[in-house]
């Protein structure tokens, strides 16, 4: 508050996603398991607490149900009573677009609750409170996983801080993520022996650091997710990608997001170019660095 005492406020924060690298099928204890690597990206949830703040009608969590959730788990697994105070709430992240942004809203919520108590939530705490919540990804991490949306597992960390820049646009509809998993699993098993294939491909290189053969593997990922959630613009994407000497496509797998990626990031005149092919596509691009 400009020229007065600022009220006492803590807030957390968390990262959200551009879709997924990969997305595909894992067999874990021979039980066929939704897997995905997401891809981060540099937009926020942000979750605030005013401390002594009277709540409003137009509190941030009356109609965020899953953050209400998440603070009813943290507060029993803890032994907590929050204080009075009041939320409030801002993000980058669209909803109904791929973008995590559901999941980061709640980790947003628990290092709130973490910054209120002055504690820090494990990711173990973190995937137990999400498994009580919703299928979800790895944004409380701060590296690449091959991660078990449905489980709430970290299959395996990488310790590759690998950073692309993308070029994207949003195709319009909203997924309802939640609703899609028996689909997924019912794909998957269609084309097991590729998506397979794909994702041994992507640990690998990962494990060698090799950004080229990832994208690579983010392209083979979004083409097989055509037959699960179909991407309109995913056959021009492909057949332009040369053109615009884009190392990879990738998607938002269960929403609507799909672009290119880039080692390297473009200039203003590469970047003009992609603008006017995507106007010319009747969509507007955006432009954003991915990644840690």
């Amino acid at each position: 508050m400009a020229g007065g005492s600022c009220a006492s406020i803590s807030s957390g924060i968390c990262h959200g996603t551009l879709g997924e690298l990969i997305q595909g099928p894992y067999v874990q204890d021979g039980v066929l398991q939704i897997s995905l690597i997401s891809l981060p990206v540099k937009k926020y949830s942000c979750m605030h607490f005013t401390h002594g703040a009277a709540a409003h009608g137009d509190n941030a969590l009356a109609t965020k149900l899953k953050c209400q959730q998440a603070i009813h788990l943290y507060l029993a697994r803890y032994g907590k009573r929050l204080p009075q105070g009041s939320w409030s709430h801002d993000s980058e992240l669209l909803e109904g677009k791929g973008m995590a942004s559901s999941t980061a809203d709640i980790v947003a919520t628990i290092r709130c609750l973490d910054a209120i108590f002055g504690l820090e939530s494990s990711a173990e705490t973190m995937s137990a409170i999400l498994l009580s919540i919703e299928r979800s990804d790895s944004v409380f991490l701060d590296t690449y996983a091959l991660y078990l949306s449905g489980r709430q597992q970290v299959i395996r960390r990488f310790d590759n801080r690998a950073s692309f820049h993308a070029c994207y646009i949003d195709e319009g509809e909203r997924v309802d993520t939640e609703q899609l998993g028996p689909h997924l699993l019912m794909r998957y098993q269609e084309q097991l022996t590729p998506y397979i294939d794909n994702l041994q491909q992507a640990i690998a290189a990962f494990e060698r650091h090799d950004l080229s053969a990832i994208a690579a593997c983010a392209t083979a990922s979004a083409v097989l997710g055509q037959s699960a959630v179909p991407k309109q613009n995913l056959g021009v994407l492909l057949k332009n990608q040369a053109r615009y000497r884009a190392d990879g496509i990738f998607v938002a797998h269960t929403g609507s997001l799909a672009g290119y990626l880039f080692i390297d990031k473009p200039g203003p005149l590469q970047m003009g170019a992609l603008s006017s092919f995507f106007r010319g596509l009747g969509y507007q691009c955006r432009f954003v660095q991915t990644g840690f």
